[in-house]
């Protein structure tokens, strides 16, 4: 019995239509639904002006061969030794004149290689275990950093070095780790293991720019400085002044040596060179 989460995931692939496919949620799909969503291509205009940039982001995530035999017989051959190598075989309508016959596989990720921005987070924490435990034995730090780059932008990565015995110590970090829900690689380096940790990032949601200001039909800028303010601020701010204390005043009492203070400008001359203050000063 399908469980709710799956259902809702076909339903999802049933509702995505070429135009709405991406180099990214290609790899949601799989080789029918491509040719189902073909299908419907012949039927509207503005898909068929396009169709190249849709063959290209198809192409980004699958093994396209086109077989251009026509002989019915040979042709049969030609599917039953595709469909050996796991690839299905359908025709698209082109238009009314042209039909095609193409032979598609999604692309496999067997090696670190193959991972990249678009698919990192199509694959689970399992399948990336596998795929680093096919390429390498020098740990995490033997990937090269763009690779590296390119796991951590899907997955949250940890790694920690510990003799055999001492990894899975009662309470130890594997115990949490796996506990919270994280897959784990064991690299074998002499009598010490590094444990490689793995968990899917939850998708993040992107920010929306929010716009401070919009533009009157005569081009300028409305000048919402105040929209802001709460109500009551709103209201007075406009006697601001009126609520302003007044300015500190001294009487000639209060005048001392300690307080008084003059300050004026020198002006100086062109045509004279002063070595100091005391030229223009007099004591």
């Amino acid at each position: 019995m399908r469980t709710k989460k799956e259902e809702e995931a076909t339903g999802a692939m049933k509702a995505l239509s070429l135009k709405a496919l991406t180099k990214s949620t290609v790899w949601d799909v799989q080789e029918n639904d491509i040719f189902r969503m073909l299908d419907t291509a012949d039927k509207e205009s503005d898909i068929r002006e396009n169709m190249r940039r849709y063959t290209d982001i198809i192409r980004s995530a699958f093994m396209v061969e086109e077989i251009k035999v026509k002989d019915e017989d040979e042709l049969a051959l030609m599917k039953k030794k595709y469909a050996k190598m796991d690839f299905k075989v359908g025709q698209i309508h082109v238009d009314d004149q042209l039909t095609i016959t193409w032979a598609i596989k999604k692309r496999p990720i067997m090696r670190v290689t193959d991972l990249t921005y678009e698919n990192i987070r199509h694959i689970s924490a399992a399948k990336l275990m596998e795929v680093l435990d096919r390429n390498f034995g020098g740990g995490w730090d033997s990937l090269s950093q763009s690779i590296q780059d390119i796991i951590e932008s899907g997955f949250d990565i940890s790694t920690t070095t510990l003799p055999m015995d001492r990894l899975h110590k009662p309470g130890g970090m594997y115990e949490k780790k796996v506990a919270d829900g994280y897959d784990v690689l064991e690299v074998p380096k002499g009598t010490w293991v590094e444990a490689i940790f793995a968990k899917l990032k939850p998708e993040a949601e992107k920010p929306r720019l929010k716009f401070q200001s919009e533009r009157t039909f005569d081009g300028d800028e409305e000048d919402d400085e105040d929209a802001d303010l709460p109500e009551d601020d709103y209201k007075n701010h406009d006697d601001e002044d009126e609520e302003m204390e007044e300015p500190t005043t001294f009487d000639d009492e209060d005048i001392n040596e300690d307080n008084y203070r003059t300050t004026f400008e020198i002006e100086t001359n062109p045509d004279e060179e002063a070595d100091g203050l005391e030229d223009y000063v007099d004591e």
